[in-house]
């Protein structure tokens, strides 16, 4: 079969590999059908590392996903315990937790302590034709579901956690600092919540202006003080929450941290690049925050996709670009390079 390997820092070789074996009791085998790029796939490529997980031995990269189950081992379920057949359309959460250690025992399997995760070393993900999966991380996809729009429920998984982390209330003020598809994920889900008013920073305009048709109050950052700004929309009180959703660096964390009230709520879920966090102590301090890290997500899949069938946040419009598996680099270049408008890149495997 095909897939995209990463073998160093921009270094993703189309290679042909053999295909999976067939799956054990428990297991699916998918034919892997769209894959989402997403920013922490732009740290791997870009630095063949996130944080201190380091790819040492060429890796299939790619964690958003969704495809079609082609055969199910003996006793495979799904995530809600209800069994796989073939020709099943399913989106796939990327983490597998142990489900025995002391956090996933507690109810927080994405804080696992013995985590495999697809797509970050050492373990393949999706960027290829076919995979083996435990059943009980599929998810079956609605008819009102396509098929590409399935790699964005991981997305939206992610944004759910976060505003779940933000105890955001109707007409609480908030601020997402990001637009990119993340930070556009939160915003849908924030406004769903009760978001009132919603501010979203950026500095590119079409990043912003979609922010704007998805209902959020834009703020171009290189434009105006987007401090300032939002100071004096809220009146100099600030907001309730903000949640950092760019790349963690101090000036993202410095502007979010900034626009809060005293006794706000900072959510940080952006990935900082250097895997270091830094904010002014003092404003934090003498405001009082409390600061969640938002860690992937739990328990959000079957939530995501309601929400995304009953058409109360729109998936659809985050895909800019679409490309075949043969371009996956093209993918990954453009989205690190943010060329040509682009808020999210499709990779259609089941096309290819």
């Amino acid at each position: 079969m095909l897939a995209a390997r990463l073998h160093g820092r921009r270094d993703l070789r189309i290679e042909r590999l053999a295909p999976p074996p067939p799956p054990g009791p428990g297991q699916v085998l998918v034919r892997i059908g769209s894959v989402g790029i997403c920013g922490s796939d732009l740290h791997t490529y870009q630095h063949a590392r996130i944080g201190d997980t380091v790819v040492r031995a060429p890796l299939v990269i790619g964690h958003e996903f969704g495809g079609t189950i082609e055969a199910a081992g003996d006793a495979a379920v799904d995530g809600t315990g209800a069994p796989l057949p073939s020709g099943t359309r399913v989106a796939i959460d990327p983490a597998v937790p142990c489900r025995a250690c002391e956090p996933c025992v507690a109810g927080h399997p994405n804080l696992c302590t013995n985590l495999a995760f697809f797509g970050l070393y050492p373990t393949d993900g999706a960027l290829c034709e076919r995979m083996v999966v435990p059943g009980w991380v599929c998810f079956p996809l609605p008819a009102a579901i396509p098929d590409e729009h399935a790699p964005l429920l991981e997305t939206l998984g992610v944004a759910l956690h976060a505003v779940d982390l933000a105890h955001i209330r109707p007409a609480s003020s908030v601020a997402v600092v990001g637009a990119g598809g993340i930070g556009l994920a939160v915003a849908q889900v924030a406004r769903v919540a009760g978001a009132m008013p919603l501010f979203v920073t950026d500095r590119l305009p079409w990043r912003l202006d979609l922010a704007e048709r998805l209902g959020a109050r834009p703020v171009h950052v290189d434009a105006q003080n987007p401090v300032d700004a939002i100071m004096a929309a809220t009146g100099g009180r600030g907001v309730d929450v903000a949640l950092e959703c760019a790349w963690s660096d101090e000036d993202a964390l410095a502007q979010a941290v900034d626009v809060l009230r005293p006794g706000g709520r900072l959510v940080i879920v952006g990935i900082a690049g250097d895997d270091r966090l830094a904010l002014r102590h003092s404003t934090a301090r003498r405001k009082g925050l409390t600061i969640a890290m938002c860690r992937r997500m739990k328990h959000t899949y079957p939530r995501a996709i309601a929400l995304a069938e009953s058409g109360r946040v729109d998936l659809g419009a985050l895909i800019t670009h679409r490309f075949p598996l043969g371009a996956a680099d093209d993918a990954l270049r453009l989205a690190a390079g943010y060329g040509d408008g682009i808020v999210k890149a499709i990779v259609n495997v089941g096309a290819s």
